[in-house]
């Protein structure tokens, strides 16, 4: 399997969790308590050895081959798509680096349960949502956008009448706005959440 293969299988492989994921944050807009019990639904699922050394390999993959098809690519893309494609592909690579290393810390070493509070507490603390929430709400719109580029070049069919292009565009607009709904149930309906000491250790105090 050539490394363009390896990649995309490994994409999604990862696409199937960060679906979950980004339900479970959706989820978000009836509350912390709502949002953690379904994230103790999805465990039951992808919280066990196998499945989470089955992501953090697919993560690894993902990592490696995007480097390399970056390197190989970046001075051959040309319309809008490509150009997405790519650069949408490097800050979620950067994104995977930090990200799950972060909650592996939290887990291992801070010996926190890496649930709601553990994901917010940066999103609701001034000023550090300064960096968080362009940070943190860029990594969804790149899912989407990276998931629109590859749509553009692998659909070739119209569904309702809608050309493959304009499919690209609507996966686009809808992961903005599913951003934003997030970020909303993700603040507290951007009221802020309060959160609790023992998840002050995030933000320094």
């Amino acid at each position: 399997m050539n490394i363009k293969k390896l990649h995309y299988f490994s994409g999604i492989t990862i696409s199937i969790f960060v679906g979950l994921h980004l339900i479970n944050h959706l989820y978000s807009v009836f509350g912390a308590k709502a949002h953690i019990e379904l994230m103790n639904n999805f465990r039951l699922v992808y919280r066990n050895i196998i499945i989470e050394t089955i992501l953090l390999i697919a993560v690894g993959i993902q990592i490696i081959s995007g480097i390399k098809l970056f390197l190989k690519k970046r001075k051959n893309v040309s319309n809008f798509f490509e150009k997405l494609q790519i650069w949408t592909g490097v800050y979620l690579t950067i994104f995977l680096l930090i990200h799950v290393s972060a909650v592996l810390s939290g887990r291992l070493i801070l010996n926190l349960d890496t649930n709601f509070y553990f994901g917010v507490a940066g999103l609701n603390t001034f000023p550090l949502n300064l960096f968080f929430i362009p940070y943190y709400g860029l990594a969804i719109v790149s899912f989407f956008a990276h998931i629109s580029a590859v749509h553009s070049k692998k659909m070739h069919h119209k569904i309702l009448g809608i050309n493959p292009n304009k499919q690209s565009y609507i996966i686009l607009i809808s992961g903005i706005l599913l951003t934003l709904v997030i970020l909303y149930g993700l603040t507290n309906r951007f009221n802020g959440v309060e959160i609790p000491n023992k998840y002050k250790i995030m933000t320094g105090e």
